[in-house]
C-alpha cells in the first residue's frame, strides 16, 4: 500500500509540472504541449449523465482523446481556460468509466493540429483524436482529406432553429455536417465617444469623418475590403464554384475608397498596414481614430478597462467609456459582416468511441456552459439564447447585432482566389494610382484570365 501511494504521489506530482502556456487571441503560434489527464476530485460526483453507460473494463477506463489549439489550453490559467477545465473534469466526474487526455497542439505548420491529423491518419490511426476544436480553415481542409466523420447521422443538436447563420455556415461543408460550432469572431469598427458621438453606419457617414479610419489595407488576406464588397451585395463565386468579382460593385467600393482617401478618411498610409495588429497600433497612437477590427479585440480591450477603472461610489458620476464599438458601415446601413469560428469534430477511426466523443462535444456545447465561457474568452456565441445569459449588459446589445448579420468567410480556396486581386486594387486606389472603373474592370479580368 505504501508503494502505490507513493507511485500516485509521484505521477500527480509530475503531472502538475506540464508546461502552462499563456492565453492569447487567435491565432496563435505556440507549440506542442504534452498531454493534460483530467483526474475527478473525491468530490462527491452529480447526476450521472444518461446512456451510453460506460464503465471502467477490466483493462481501466475508456480514454477519449482530445486536441485543442493554444489559445483554449485548459491549463493557462485564464478565466476561460479555467470554465473549460472545470467542464471536462465534471464531464469526468458523470462519466466515471471514461479519462479524458487532453493534447494541445500548434494551430498550424510542421506537429500543429492538422499536420498531426494527416500523420495519424496515414501512420498511426489510433493515435487520431477522438474529438478535436479546429478552426474553419482547418476543419474545411481536414473533412476535404476525409480525416472527419460527417455529424448528420449521429448528431441532432444542428437542427434546432436557434443557430446564428455564421455558425449553421461554419459546421457545413458540401452541404454536409463536420462539426459542432463552439465560437466565433467577427469584424466591427472601434470608435472613441469623447471623439465621436455617433459611429457612421453608412458609407456616406463615413465620408462624412472628420477623422481616420484605420484598417490593414495591405492585408494579404484583403478581409476588410472582401466584406465590404459583399455588404454591398457583391457575389464571390459563379455558378461552377469558381471565384468571381463583379465588376459594377467593385466600381462603387473602389469609388467609396477613392473619396475616402481624397477626404483623409482612409489616407494613402494605410496601406503601410498588413495586420490587423499593425492596424490596432495605429489606432492606438490615433486618439481621434477609428478602426476596423475583431470583436474578440474590442472585448478582449473593454474588459481589460473595466478591470483597471477605479471603483465608484453610488453617487459618483461614471465617464463614458473610453472605448466603444458599432457593427461596420455598409452602403445601405443594413448590418453585414464576416466571421470565422472554431467547431468540435469527430475525427477518431474507432466507432465504438465516436458516441462518447459526440456526448462530450454536445456537453462542451451546452448553453449554460457556452454563456460563461463565451464571455470569458471574449468570443461570438454560436446561438442566440447563450448572449441571454451574458452578466455584461453593456456589450450584449452589440454582440446580438453583430452576430445576426454575421456571414462566414468564404471558402479556402474562393479566398485564396479572391484575396490578391482585393488586395492589390486597394493599395492601387488609396495610392493614387488608378481611378475606379478601370481599376475595377482590370481586377475582374485579372482574376478570369490571370
Amino acid at each position: 500500500m505504501f508503494l502505490r501511494c507513493f507511485v500516485l504521489v509521484l505521477v500527480l506530482l509530475l503531472s502538475a509540472g506540464c508546461d502552462n502556456l499563456g492565453f492569447s487571441l487567435p491565432p496563435s503560434t505556440v507549440e506542442a504541449t504534452p498531454t493534460n489527464t483530467f483526474v475527478p476530485s473525491p468530490a462527491p460526483p452529480p447526476t450521472p449523465l444518461p446512456s451510453p453507460d460506460v464503465q471502467p473494463s477490466p483493462a481501466g477506463p475508456v480514454t477519449l482523446t482530445i486536441w485543442l489549439p493554444p489559445q483554449f489550453d485548459p491549463a493557462s490559467g485564464a478565466e476561460s481556460s479555467n470554465l473549460l477545465a472545470a467542464r471536462l473534469e465534471e464531464f469526468s466526474l458523470r462519466r466515471p468509466g471514461v479519462r479524458l487526455d487532453v493534447r494541445v497542439k500548434a494551430l498550424d505548420g510542421t506537429g500543429g493540429l492538422l499536420d498531426s491529423l494527416t500523420a495519424a491518419s496515414a501512420a498511426a490511426p489510433l493515435a487520431l483524436p477522438d474529438l478535436i476544436i479546429l478552426p474553419r480553415h482547418l476543419m474545411e481542409a481536414a473533412a476535404l482529406k476525409g480525416l472527419l466523420h460527417p455529424l448528420d447521422a449521429f448528431s441532432s443538436s444542428l437542427d434546432n432553429t436557434d443557430w446564428y447563420d455564421y455558425a449553421v455556415e461554419l459546421s457545413r461543408l458540401q452541404d454536409t455536417n463536420f462539426g459542432i460550432p463552439l465560437a466565433g469572431d467577427a469584424l466591427l469598427i472601434t470608435y472613441r465617444p469623447a471623439v465621436l458621438v455617433d459611429p457612421p453606419r453608412t458609407w456616406e457617414d463615413v465620408l462624412a469623418l472628420e477623422n481616420p479610419l484605420i484598417f490593414s489595407a495591405a492585408d494579404p488576406q484583403a478581409l476588410t475590403t472582401l466584406t465590404m464588397y459583399m455588404a454591398a451585395g457583391g457575389p464571390v463565386q459563379d455558378d461552377q464554384g469558381r471565384p468571381m468579382l463583379d465588376a459594377a460593385i467593385l466600381t462603387q467600393l473602389l469609388t467609396f475608397y477613392q473619396s475616402a482617401e481624397i477626404n483623409q478618411v482612409m489616407p494613402f498610409w494605410l496601406t503601410q498596414y498588413e495586420t490587423f495588429d499593425q492596424a490596432w497600433a495605429g489606432y492606438l497612437e490615433n486618439p481621434a481614430a477609428l478602426s476596423i477590427t475583431w470583436l474578440s479585440r474590442y472585448l478582449f480591450e473593454e474588459t481589460a478597462q473595466a478591470q483597471e477603472a477605479p471603483l465608484l461610489g453610488e453617487d459618483d458620476l461614471i465617464e463614458e467609456d473610453p472605448l466603444a464599438a458599432a457593427p461596420l458601415p455598409t452602403p445601405s446601413g443594413a448590418a453585414f459582416t464576416l466571421a470565422n469560428g472554431w467547431t468540435l469534430s469527430l475525427a477518431g477511426a474507432g466507432p465504438s468511441k465516436q458516441a462518447l466523443a459526440l456526448e462530450l462535444a454536445e456537453f462542451l456545447t451546452e448553453s449554460n456552459f457556452l454563456a460563461s465561457w463565451t464571455e470569458a474568452a471574449n468570443l461570438l456565441p454560436p446561438r442566440a439564447e447563450i448572449i441571454a445569459s451574458w452578466s455584461n449588459d453593456s456589450v450584449k446589445a452589440l454582440v446580438r447585432q453583430v452576430a445576426s448579420s454575421a456571414h462566414l468567410i468564404p471558402s479556402s480556396d474562393v479566398l485564396s482566389g479572391l484575396a490578391p486581386h482585393l488586395q492589390q486594387a486597394t493599395l492601387q486606389i488609396l495610392k493614387q494610382q488608378a481611378e475606379p472603373v478601370s481599376l475595377a474592370q482590370s481586377t475582374v479580368e485579372r482574376l478570369v484570365n490571370p
